[in-house]
């Protein structure tokens, strides 16, 4: 019985590799064709579940107000935005398990884009009822820091008249956009350089992963991302 188990994890181990292999297929085809990939209910099932069961058990004490800006430009403004982060450092069982696949995508990515995708940062989000974020970029052009966006939704059960949708623009003339719902498991992956998004007042509480790869920008004076 036990040789037996041992076969089926390895089993369903090849096949939760295939799967991924198959996604990451997906998300390079569509960002070398529109610079953006949407997969609804793509991330392994597991993972989701166990990132849900992460998120629903932190304290509230967890999580603090987000800001806008980077470093010494980094402050808070209601007007922009009004969810709450809480930093995925991979001490956790289900953020080691995030931070894992997301390595391998970096690593399907680069071997596959030839992206140079070097270090990869993340949080959980919290909407709030109300909350929101206004259109903005990830990153600024010629800045090079975040380089590609990753966005997972922890909602089981999520329906469209919750609101919270994700409305990712083409560019900056763009005023229609395409809206994305935060459903569980659903990925959102864009050039952080390109795509203008904003989030939509959620009507119940709303969780998420924001993520960004970035390039090596390190000089010698400096270290990026900051350490």
């Amino acid at each position: 019985m036990e040789v037996l188990d041992l076969h089926q994890l390895h089993t369903s181990a090849l096949l939760i590799e295939q799967q991924n292999q198959t996604l990451f297929a997906k998300v390079a085809t569509d960002l070398i064709a529109k610079g953006y990939s949407i997969q609804p209910f793509a991330l392994p099932i597991d993972l989701s579940n166990n990132l849900v069961t992460q998120v629903s058990s932190m304290s509230p004490q967890a999580f603090v107000e987000a800001g806008i800006g980077r470093l010494n430009k980094h402050m808070h403004n209601d007007f922009v935005r009004r969810d709450e982060i809480c930093w995925i450092s991979g001490n956790s069982e289900a953020g080691a398990q995030w931070l894992d696949w997301t390595n391998k995508l970096q690593t399907y990515l680069n071997q596959h884009l030839f992206l140079g995708l070097f270090s990869f940062e993340s949080h959980f989000a919290h909407y709030a009822t109300g909350s929101f974020y206004k259109r903005h970029l990830d990153a600024f052009k010629g800045q090079a820091n975040r380089v590609l966006s990753v966005v997972a939704y922890l909602n089981p059960n999520w329906q469209i008249g919750d609101g919270g949708e994700l409305v990712l623009y083409q560019d900056e003339l763009d005023t229609q956009g395409l809206n994305v719902i935060p459903a569980l498991g659903t990925l959102a992956i864009f050039l952080s350089e390109e795509f203008p998004h904003e989030v939509l007042p959620a009507k119940r509480d709303r969780y998420s992963i924001a993520g960004w790869y970035r390039i090596n920008a390190s000089s010698a004076g400096r270290v990026d991302p900051p350490r």
